[in-house]
């Protein structure tokens, strides 16, 4: 397995970045896609569709995003890996599988040098929302674990994927209450959320953004969020640190190219990424989903990914984690 020095060791003979567009001589490709291993609907989603549409036309005549949902997010991140490096395939993806999955699933079918980092598109929080399916009674994190441990029947949660870090945050509560809440992994938030406002799960945990709406409706209660501090999206939420639960976790969402990227088209996707990403429209239109879009430099990534991945190994093999837990 890569190391995280081999890794950002690798990433460092990128070429510095920050060159003006007029100076990229590499033409760019007629057709290139944004690929997610996620369906429509979610916040990566959101995401990727407003910043292919600031790319459409100068990084590439034409830019789509492509929606290749299963495998708990790691179908998208096979399709790159196995995609021309020509720049015409990007991968969008939340950070946990790249730097979660390598030690909660025994067989991935790809290792982190296999994608290339060109920059991060937003930071979000996660979050553990209830629904109808649980009383009116429950408000607050506290109330809801109490109340599924008098029901077990009823204790679970949703998250968008087996072993991601949603899926983890929700395991971690339950061991450090000793209540067992059964995990029901989905294809993405989005199909999560349906279900949890019918009824069919009592809570789901994942990105802030895709409760947003249901939340000012009354319709969900997000009880506690997994960040440092409050969201300026949710300030009445307390954080799950707040709530008497030692976890703090923020999640990234990244651009990535396939790990056999010359560094001058890594360099080009990078340049035309950071004027999509800091774009006004695509700033506060990220703002309805929770994000806050933030990019980075390719190698900045890298080092963002390596120490991550490395946090994430030291925890996962303290607790047990897996992706069937």
């Amino acid at each position: 397995m890569t190391t995280r020095r081999q890794f950002v060791q690798a990433s460092a003979g990128l070429a510095t970045l920050g060159l003006p567009l007029a100076g990229l001589a590499q033409s760019g490709p007629d057709v290139a896609k944004i690929v997610l291993g996620f369906p429509a609907g979610g916040t990566v989603d959101a995401l990727a569709r407003r910043v292919a549409d600031k790319l459409r036309g100068n990084y590439a005549a034409n830019v789509v995003v492509e929606n290749k949902p299963g495998a708990a997010g790691q179908i998208g991140i096979i399709t790159v890996k196995d995609s021309n490096p020509d720049g015409s395939a990007l991968l969008l993806t939340p950070s946990s599988m790249l730097s979660i999955y390598p030690f909660t699933y025994p067989k991935l079918q790809y290792k982190l040098e296999d994608v290339a980092p060109v920059s991060v598109g937003a930071y979000i929080n996660h979050g553990l929302a209830v629904g109808p399916g649980v009383p009116d009674s429950v408000k607050t994190l506290k109330d809801f674990l109490a109340w599924a441990k008098a029901d077990p029947a009823k204790a679970n949660f949703g998250s968008p994927g087996a072993g991601s870090m949603p899926h983890m945050i929700g395991v971690l509560l339950g061991k450090f209450t000793g209540v067992e809440l059964k995990h029901i992994p989905y294809r993405g938030a989005a199909p999560g959320v349906t279900d949890l406002l019918g009824g069919q799960i009592s809570a789901f945990c994942g990105p802030i953004g895709d409760f947003l709406q249901y939340a000012k409706t009354g319709k969900l209660r997000v009880l506690a969020i997994s960040g440092k501090g409050r969201s300026a999206f949710l300030p009445t939420v307390p954080t799950l640190r707040e709530a008497g639960y030692p976890l703090t976790v923020r999640e990234w969402y990244g651009f990535f190219l396939p790990g056999k990227a010359k560094p001058e088209t890594i360099r080009r996707a990078s340049a035309y990424l950071q004027p999509a990403l800091t774009n006004p429209e695509v700033v506060e239109y990220g703002k309805q989903f929770g994000l806050e879009i933030q990019p980075s430099t390719a190698p900045a990534l890298a080092e963002l990914l390596a120490a991550d991945a490395e946090e994430w190994r030291r925890l996962i093999k303290q607790v047990g984690f897996t992706a069937e837990s």
